[in-house]
C-alpha cells in the first residue's frame, strides 16, 4: 500500500514516490533541481509537474544555476513556447533569480545542505497530515528575505518532504519505516 496521494495508474508518479519522495538527498544539484520544481508546483499538482520533469530537465539546461542565471530574454520567450513545462512567466523569471540566489547561498554556505541545516538538526522528522511547520516557516521566511520568489511555507514544506528531511509516508504506507518497502 502507499500514500493515498499517490496516482498508482501513473507509473512515473508510483516509481517518484516509492524510490525518490522522502529519501534523504542533500547533493546541491538536487536540492537546487526539486526547489524549481516545487516553485513551478505551485497552485498545481506534484503529479503535473511531475509529468513534465524531464521536459523541464532539457529546457533548463540540467539545473545548473550558472546557466539559468544567464537565461535573457531570447531564452524567456523559448521557454514560455515550450509546451513541455508550465509556461508561466512568474515562474520562470522567479526560476532565473532564484538560481542567483541559491548560488549566493551556496556561495555563503559551502552548500545548500549547510543551509538547511542553520534550520535544522540534520535528522530527518516524521510527520503527516501536515501543510506547514515551525520549519517551513523560517526557511521561507529567510529565503524571501533574500529575494525568493515561491518559496512560501507550504511550497518550502513541500520541498523538505520531496528531499527527504521531513518523511510523511502515511501510516500504512509500505515505505514509511525507515523508507524501505515492507516485503
Amino acid at each position: 500500500m502507499r500514500c493515498k496521494w499517490c496516482n498508482e495508474k501513473n507509473p512515473l508518479y508510483v516509481k517518484y514516490h516509492d524510490e525518490e519522495w522522502g529519501k534523504p538527498r542533500f547533493d546541491d544539484p538536487y536540492l537546487f533541481e526539486m526547489l524549481i520544481l516545487e516553485s513551478f508546483q505551485a497552485g498545481l499538482s506534484w503529479e503535473c509537474v511531475l509529468n513534465k520533469r524531464e521536459s523541464f530537465r532539457r529546457v533548463f539546461e540540467g539545473f545548473e544555476p550558472e546557466r539559468i542565471m544567464s537565461f535573457d530574454e531570447d531564452k524567456i520567450n523559448l521557454l514560455k513556447a515550450d509546451k513541455g513545462i508550465i509556461r508561466n512567466e512568474r515562474k520562470i523569471r522567479a526560476a532565473i533569480s532564484n538560481a542567483r540566489i541559491f548560488r549566493e547561498i551556496v556561495n555563503e554556505y559551502g552548500s545548500f545542505y549547510n543551509y538547511l541545516c542553520l534550520f535544522w538538526s540534520g535528522e530527518q522528522i516524521e510527520e503527516v497530515g501536515k501543510v506547514t511547520s515551525p520549519l517551513s516557516d523560517a526557511i521561507s521566511r529567510d529565503l524571501i528575505k533574500r529575494g525568493m520568489k515561491f518559496c512560501g511555507s507550504v511550497i518550502i514544506y513541500s520541498y523538505l518532504q520531496a528531499v527527504g528531511v521531513i518523511d510523511s509516508h502515511d501510516e500504512g504506507c509500505g515505505l514509511n519505516e525507515d523508507n524501505s518497502e515492507e516485503k
